[in-house]
């Protein structure tokens, strides 16, 4: 049976960069209070990136995969499988994977996108590798790309003080060796309230509320909980301890998040990748965006044993293992 293995990584952000004391004097002409300080102190974040008006989702997909694909030293058209996570198609239809497979130059493989909000790079991570093992595919590209500043509501300081935009992407392999260890995936579609854009168009017409609107203090319990469990659950599947984890990149959500979950999965600091402060939480795009950030500046190396975790709407979570 074959194995998935990582062999290339990207990560995308568009360029415009908003810092707190940027967002804090936008919010203010609309009669909105907050600060640097404020948002640090309860979220760890520093900056966002933001897309420009008429930049979508594929488009940042595509840069993302590019730069995946040339780390992997792998052509477009080599490519029979992409998958996209996302929660901001460009359409309906067609799915934001067929656009970027469109983009790269791709043609005759496998195309679709994956909605598992934050929780979707992991999602899709882990639906990849089931079609290399199965031998339904050899080479596959998994994106995770966002444009969340969309569905913001930007009078809403709980919400739009968290988000930003971007996309990470990996190629698979297929190997002889692994590759992806094991995967968990989970959902409780009974919490859907928590985390929700309840919006959809009908006959033309935006119907429900079309912004992002959360419940943070239950999203923190849930996710804190089931993340804990995941992690365990995965480790458990592939025969390893907690401690024999070399990298632990978890969704950037919020700093407490993440010091709370690896205080409680007893992993060190200097284990745990971190990119809130810069990027802000980019939902699906995420977890490649820390991965890759991680890769790029030497820190997670080939041998090394990483754990990803992904949490979001849904509402979803899942952890996979991959040795690099």
């Amino acid at each position: 049976m074959p194995y998935a293995k990582i062999i290339g990584s990207g990560g995308y952000l568009p360029p415009r960069v908003v810092t707190n004391d940027d967002l804090a004097a936008d919010l203010a002409t609309r009669q909105i209070e907050t600060s640097d300080t404020w948002i640090v102190e309860r979220t760890g974040i520093r900056q966002r990136h933001l897309a420009d008006p008429g930049v979508t989702t594929s488009q940042l997909a595509t840069r993302a995969a590019q730069l995946a694909l040339a780390d992997a030293g792998v052509a477009a058209q080599d490519l029979d499988l992409i998958i996209v996570a996302t929660s901001t198609p460009d359409f309906v239809f067609p799915s934001t994977a067929c656009l970027v497979q469109a983009a790269l130059g791709s043609r005759g493989g496998a195309a679709f996108d994956v909605q598992a909000v934050c929780s979707g790079f992991v999602y899709a991570l882990a639906t990849a590798d089931a079609f290399i093992r199965a031998g339904r595919a050899k080479t596959a590209l998994v994106i995770g790309a966002e444009v969340f500043s969309s569905i913001l509501d930007w009078n809403d300081r709980s919400t739009c003080v968290l988000f930003g935009d971007g996309a990470g992407a990996v190629v698979l392999k297929a190997a002889d060796e692994p590759g992806i260890i094991a995967a968990q995936l989970s959902a409780d579609g009974s919490q859907m309230k928590i985390l929700c854009a309840a919006g959809n168009v009908s006959h033309g017409k935006v119907v429900g509320d079309p912004f992002l609107r959360m419940d943070g203090q239950a999203v923190f319990k849930l996710a804190v909980t089931s993340l804990a469990k995941s992690a365990t659950d995965v480790c458990a599947e592939a025969g390893i301890e907690l401690q024999d984890i070399d990298w632990f990149v978890p969704h950037q959500a919020n700093i407490r998040i993440i010091n709370f979950l690896g205080r409680r999965l007893g992993l060190s600091d200097d284990k745990v990748v971190v990119t809130v402060d810069r990027h802000a939480n980019t939902s699906a795009a995420s977890v490649p965006l820390a991965f890759d950030a991680a890769r790029r500046d030497g820190r997670i190396k080939e041998g090394d044993v990483v754990m990803m975790q992904g949490v979001g709407g849904g509402f979803t979570w899942g952890s996979v293992l991959v040795r690099i």
